[in-house]
């Protein structure tokens, strides 16, 4: 009987821990501001898997609007606020960029992927070299 109350104990402290780990973890992904410093960001914008700007997000910048024009005469308006960038209009038939609203850190790039372009936030410390580049783009 002592036994059976033994594997108990130790069942239940393991159990413990990996809640304890997991919730860690989940908040390491989710809230990543303790490790890097929010607003130093820098946007880079791709088009067909190349790298065609890269501009640096600060509290400081003013709202501004270009457009980028793809292939197929598709094209796609970002608008820039402060320490955030986003997509507010294009022309694909889906509109799930647009609906994606505003990015402040690299957790999730804004992607349009009729128009194949592909906006993704990196902290201002990396180079834009290897960094900047895409995993893998997929057409």
């Amino acid at each position: 009987m002592k036994q059976h109350l033994g594997y108990k104990r130790a069942t239940a402290l393991i159990a413990a821990l990996l809640i304890i780990l997991c919730a860690v973890s989940l908040l390491w992904i989710l809230y990543p501001e303790g490790r890097n410093h929010p607003g130093q960001y820098a946007a880079d914008i791709f088009q067909n898997g190349t790298l065609i700007m890269s501009i640096p997000l600060t509290e400081d910048n003013a709202s501004e609007s270009f457009l980028v024009e793809g292939e197929n005469g598709c094209v796609n308006e970002i608008s820039i606020r402060s320490g955030s960038i986003g997509v507010i209009s294009a022309d694909c038939p889906d509109q799930l960029c647009v609906r994606q609203g505003f990015i402040r850190d690299s957790r999730l790039p804004v992607v349009c992927l009729p128009n194949r372009l592909v906006i993704q936030l990196r902290p201002l410390s990396d180079t834009a070299g290897d960094n900047a580049l895409p995993d893998a783009v997929a057409y």
